[in-house]
């Protein structure tokens, strides 16, 4: 049976939560510590030349700098090794082995760069390296591309080539259909590595799977100390090791590991939490890359069912690799579900025409007591059909309520069902029950295309209010945004972005009412920084 290795890449992948800045002092006590453990191999940091040298970051722009960092230190029997991503670092930054504090360099590259990748790894070699060949994404090879890259390796002969589950979507069924690939063809000399993402926790579960076989290769198994890593964190090096003393006659020393934890990685964790959560789920379960699921969470209008439905209908090799306007196109197709509105609108001008209309918004001013009075007062004294938008008052019960938003819908729905509220509803919105809509609108008709909030939703109701002759309205609770006050009546209907676009909104806003001021005239019950007059 073949040598089974632990490699910790606690310096290298835990860089992605603080930015490789751990701090010097850190820097040194978690090296110290995994040698001290008896880690096998020990990732140092990555080698990126567009980074300028920091003593306290294992980010570096050459060979040399990993001694300026490290070369004081004591490996006693651990082999050190870097990290370049192909393309950052050329060459010309990369001293000798027998001149450099590293043992090993471990290229990561996307299969449609393996063929110039593995070149690069020869070159390495032939300095004196071992060259692990880390396989980026390897959920994305068919079975082909596999055995390309096979034929890759088997010419330039790396220590070992290791399958990278960047997206943390294996399961033990495709690890091992692709270990199997690689043990069978690889060159025997050539070693076989893992290297786990949580993002459906299965990174630890994998790590003991692969670990459970008994081939003639070296196989190594990548952890981080507490799982620290990118996204969703990797299979925690602590109990990796805890197994490997357990089940295969390893006498890794734990509580070192432990005290690397308590001494310098817990103060990362409670800014910056790695580790599995929805987020990431989402990504994994759809097989797709998680910037995909950043731009859909960044709209704050969808729900997690409407964001799930979305990332379903990515296809084939755009899976994985990020194209925000294809994302930005499955979006808007899927939001527009085009329906003929042309009853519903008819239908909306025999009850609304002819009325004076008052429009509320969640703003903060709902909470003053001055504010309320004043709306009050206008209920009573001008018996106006009220409109409230996404959101639902707790002084008075609108006639209709306006929802364009899937998420405030849904935050709303079982309040809906309980008040039996009449409902104008957007046709991006699917009804939780049967009719519960009164009223329909073509969403696709009412968004802006130009600009970067294209559904805001006074925006969108003044456009169906015009679209059915309406031409004058009165509002209150439209407060327009603030970057630094509370902008909703209730702090969890923030949005994290609104405070960063909050000038952006305000202007735009205000540019719409104007534009649309021969159309329709807007009177403001409360103060609102969308009217001209502030």
């Amino acid at each position: 049976m073949g040598e089974i290795r632990l490699l910790d890449c606690t310096l290298r992948d835990g860089g992605y939560i603080n930015d490789w800045n751990f701090g010097h002092d850190n820097l040194v006590n978690v090296f110290e510590r995994l040698v001290d453990a008896g880690v096998d191999i020990i990732e140092v940091g990555f080698l990126d030349e567009r980074r300028k040298f920091d003593i306290n970051r294992s980010i570096m722009p050459d060979t040399e700098s990993v001694g300026r960092i490290f070369g004081e230190l004591d490996r006693k029997s651990s082999m050190v090794v870097g990290m370049i991503d192909y393309g950052t670092c050329s060459l010309s930054n990369i001293l000798p082995a027998e001149d450099s504090f590293l043992d090993g360099i471990r290229v990561i590259f996307k299969k449609h760069l393996r063929e110039q990748a593995m070149e690069y790894c020869g070159e390495l070699g032939a300095l004196g390296y071992k060259v692990f060949a880390q396989l980026v994404s390897v959920t994305s090879y068919d079975d082909g591309e596999m055995l390309d890259l096979v034929r890759l390796a088997n010419k330039y002969k790396p220590y070992a080539v290791s399958m990278v589950d960047t997206y943390g979507l294996m399961h033990q069924n495709n690890l091992m259909h692709y270990f199997k690939l690689l043990d069978d063809n690889l060159d025997p000399a050539i070693g076989l590595g893992y290297h786990a993402h949580n993002n459906f926790q299965m990174g630890y579960a994998n790590c003991i799977a692969m670990l459970s076989n008994k081939i003639e290769r070296t196989m190594i198994v990548d952890g981080s100390v507490y799982g620290m890593g990118k996204s969703a964190g990797n299979a925690p090096t602590e109990l990796i090791a805890m197994h490997m003393n357990a089940s295969l006659g390893k006498d890794y020393r734990i509580s070192q590991m432990l005290e690397a934890i308590d001494s310098s990685i817990i103060q990362f964790y409670a800014p910056a939490a790695w580790g599995y959560n929805m987020f990431y789920y989402l990504a994994a379960s759809n097989d797709c890359h998680p910037s995909y699921v950043a731009y859909l969470m960044d709209k704050r209008t969808l729900s997690v069912r409407s964001i799930n439905e979305i990332l379903g209908r990515l296809e084939g090799e755009k899976k994985l690799l990020y194209d925000k306007n294809y994302i930005e196109k499955l979006y808007l197709d899927y939001e527009k579900n085009e329906i003929n509105d042309e009853e519903d609108r008819l239908a909306l001008v025999k009850v609304l025409k002819g009325r004076k209309i008052l429009i509320i918004g969640p703003g903060a001013t709902m909470e003053s007591d001055a504010a309320r009075e004043r709306i009050l007062d206008y209920v009573r004294e001008e018996k106006p059909t009220v409109i409230s938008v996404n959101y639902i008052p707790k002084s008075f019960r609108p006639d209709y309520v306006f929802l364009s938003n899937s998420k405030r819908y849904l935050q709303l729905a079982s309040k809906l069902s309980r008040t039996r509220q009449m409902i104008i509803a957007t046709s991006n919105l699917t009804e939780t029950t049967d009719g519960a809509f009164a009223y329909r609108l073509n969403y696709g008709s009412l968004i802006d295309l130009d600009t970067d909030i294209i559904d805001n939703s006074l925006v969108m109701l003044l456009k169906a209010l015009i679209g059915i002759g309406i031409d004058k309205v009165s509002l209150a609770g439209f407060d327009g945004y603030s970057a630094i006050k509370q902008n909703y009546v209730r702090e969890d209907m923030e949005y994290d972005f609104i405070k960063d676009k909050a000038k952006y909104l305000n202007s735009y806003v205000r540019g719409f009412l104007r534009s649309v001021k021969d159309k329709i005239t807007v009177e403001f019950l409360t103060r609102s920084r969308y009217s001209d007059r502030l």
